[in-house]
């Protein structure tokens, strides 16, 4: 028999993430610091909302793009917190934020097309890439450098065959975030080169050292912005699969376009419970927000008192403490920590190769499962 599958989908390599996680799964008593995913219940009034459309009988398809009143609550919300005016057919309601960076790639790119990717980040956008027919172009962010994207280490990776820039801040795994000076440098070199940008913004409520600021909001950026955003992360909704890309009407149109062809709409219960969050929700993510800055609060004083370096994060709900010292590689020092003490943390390549000697550790837990690991991870190292 042929072979019936895909050559370049079996190259591409599975989530460091999950394939480490499969092992704790089979050990008892684990403390888990790994999975990006918040604690919290999803608040009970949007819950209730979701309920409440199901009792009413809405269990039909919406439009492609998603409710029309969903699609103008991201429009109203997203000139209050990026100062950028979105139309609502600049919108398209997603399954979850990842459907979204998939469908950008697919709307945008051709075969051979380039895209930078700053590494550490996100562990779908190179398959993303690859599946649409692109190709990833890696660059290596640096902690001298907070883990921040500069214009030398952006017009390094830039060739005649370049089309997009990923943007992934604030960071997933890093916490990094940019300020609107950095974002500035960055532009400049975006429109100078004629580039466009897929700006994952996820995290956009989660700072802690002023507002989110988005490039597209800059001057010139608005047209070369596909904005992804969604409701896993700051309403604590990850299960709900619910995300959207704001943008270009003329790239959206394409958009919309796959995402009929490939799933339809987005669940019509998680759209009518996102209206819900997005109207009466801020006070719970400013709640949530509260929690996370005390727990990352926590986590750097105990780095310090450790004596482990740990690059202080701004966004996100993740440290990424620098484990070089102990001599071990970071998948090494991960899985000695998950088979000796069950503590599951992510070791830094799983997120690029430059995050060899780093792990990620999640705060999107309680103070009181954080203070059990961060003692086994104390003993851990005492033992080295």
């Amino acid at each position: 028999m042929r072979d019936p599958l895909s050559k370049m989908v079996q190259e591409i390599e599975p989530s460091g993430i999950r394939r480490f996680f499969d092992l704790a799964s089979n050990m008892d008593d684990v403390v888990s610091l790994g999975v990006g995913e918040p604690d919290f219940d999803t608040p009970w009034h949007i819950r209730e909302e979701g309920i409440y459309s199901l009792e009413q009988g809405r269990t039909y398809y919406t439009a492609n793009a998603g409710l029309l009143p969903l699609r103008k609550s991201i429009c109203k919300y997203l000139k209050k917190r990026i100062d950028v005016k979105y139309s609502a057919d600049e919108i398209v309601v997603t399954v979850g934020g990842s459907e979204a960076i998939d469908g950008t790639f697919r709307a945008m790119l051709d075969p051979g097309d380039e895209v930078i990717i700053p590494e550490p980040c996100f562990v779908s956008y190179l398959p993303c890439v690859q599946m649409a027919g692109g190709k990833p172009v890696r660059i290596s962010l640096e902690e001298k450098d907070k883990f921040k994207l500069t214009p030398e280490k952006l017009l390094g990776g830039i060739t005649d065959k370049t089309k997009m820039v990923v943007l992934p801040f604030p960071n997933n795994p890093t916490g990094a975030v940019m300020s609107r000076q950095e974002l500035e440098a960055i532009a400049e070199v975006i429109i100078e080169k004629d580039l466009y940008v897929l700006s994952d913004e996820i995290y956009s409520e989660l700072t802690y050292s002023g507002d989110h600021v988005s490039i597209a909001s800059l001057p010139g950026m608005r047209e070369r912005t596909v904005v992804i955003n969604g409701f896993s992360k700051s309403f604590a909704m990850t299960g709900w699969r619910l995300g959207y890309a704001a943008g270009p009407r003329k790239i959206i149109e394409q958009m919309i376009k796959i995402h009929q062809f490939l799933i339809m709409s987005a669940p019509t219960t998680s759209q009518y419970a996102a209206i819900e969050a997005l109207e009466h929700g801020m006070k719970d993510v400013e709640r949530m927000r509260v929690a996370y800055n005390q727990r990352r609060q926590f986590l750097m004083e105990k780095f310090s008192e450790m004596g482990i370096p740990c690059f202080e994060p701004f966004g996100a709900f993740y440290v990424f403490p620098n484990i070089q010292k102990f001599g071990m590689s970071s998948e090494e020092f991960a899985t000695r920590l998950l088979e000796e003490k069950h503590v599951a943390v992510v070791p830094g390549t799983a997120f690029g190769v430059c995050g060899e000697g780093f792990l990620r550790i999640s705060y999107a837990y309680s103070i009181e499962d954080l203070k059990v690991a961060l003692d086994k991870i104390q003993e851990f190292i005492d033992n080295l």
